[in-house]
């Protein structure tokens, strides 16, 4: 595969790569070996990834490209590369969660949304940088290195998710997941220029990742679209992506007149201005 096919590979969305490998437009271990090329590329200079895989995931895109030949399809996800925040137990592997103190200790079980996924035909081909343990707004990790922004590196990428939001908005994954207990998918999100979705508490499984604080705790997705982050929703939390195309007339959106604004700076006040200019068009 040339330079050219390999960029135009990675440059699609969760939903469009799915449906270039069911329409046999793609195959699953082109685009395993694009987004391994891709994050290999990206890796000194951005720190996202921990551990890359890459002889298991493309041993699993070989098999996928088997199954999509006989015309079996696993569901919606069938041969997407994606990475997930190194905090989602894999049974018998280990997740550092960001620290040396674990780096040693192999899981027990595999996180619900990790089967979750598996069973849609997502492949996982590694783990992402985080903040330690899940805690710091920032995302760096003075262990494993500091996640870059990949839109700027002297720049932040925000955290904990550090990790899963710098490798989706560098194009080395496809999504990713991240967990949100006080801000930490939405603020990747943000700086990273990502879809961020922290879901209502309880509404996804947190069975078998790490415990930050449990009556907060959430798990989340890091996209490149919003129709991305409806999908994986509706893999790891059945009931999103049926609303998807309903029409937005009549669709009220509310905001705090205090909280947001308190210490704000103006900028950021006149851009959400204008943000809301444009959800009330």
């Amino acid at each position: 595969m040339d330079r050219a096919d390999r960029d135009k590979l990675i440059s699609l969305s969760c939903v469009q790569l799915a449906a270039a490998i069911r329409e046999r437009r793609a195959t699953c271990v082109a685009s395993m070996e694009a987004v391994l090329e891709r994050a290999g590329a990206v890796q000194s200079r951005l720190y996202c990834f921990l551990r890359i895989d890459a002889d298991a995931a493309l041993a699993a895109a070989h098999l996928a490209d088997r199954e999509i030949a006989r015309g079996y399809v696993r569901g919606p996800l069938h041969g997407v590369p994606m990475a997930h925040k190194d905090m989602y137990y894999r049974s018998g592997v280990v997740s550092s969660c960001g620290s040396k103190i674990l780096r040693d200790t192999p899981a027990p079980a595999t996180a619900k949304v990790l089967e979750h996924l598996d069973a849609a035909g997502a492949i996982q081909f590694g783990v992402l940088n985080m903040a330690e343990f899940a805690m710091g707004p920032t995302g760096h990790n003075w262990h494993y290195g500091h996640c870059r922004n990949p839109w700027d590196p002297e720049r932040i990428t925000g955290g904990s998710s550090s990790g899963s939001g710098a490798a989706v908005a560098a194009r080395a994954a496809f999504a990713a997941l991240g967990s949100d207990t006080g801000g930490s998918v939405r603020l990747p999100a943000a700086f990273c220029g990502l879809a961020g979705v922290r879901p209502t508490h309880g509404r996804v499984s947190v069975a078998n990742i790490l415990p930050l604080c449990p009556s907060l705790d959430t798990v989340g997705p890091l996209t490149r679209t919003v129709e991305d982050a409806a999908v994986v929703l509706g893999v790891i939390a059945p009931g999103f992506v049926v609303d998807l195309e309903k029409p937005i007339a009549g669709l009220r959106i509310g905001r705090p007149r205090q909280l947001f604004y308190d210490g704000c700076d103006p900028e950021i006040t006149a851009a959400m201005e204008v943000s809301l200019e444009v959800f009330a068009a």
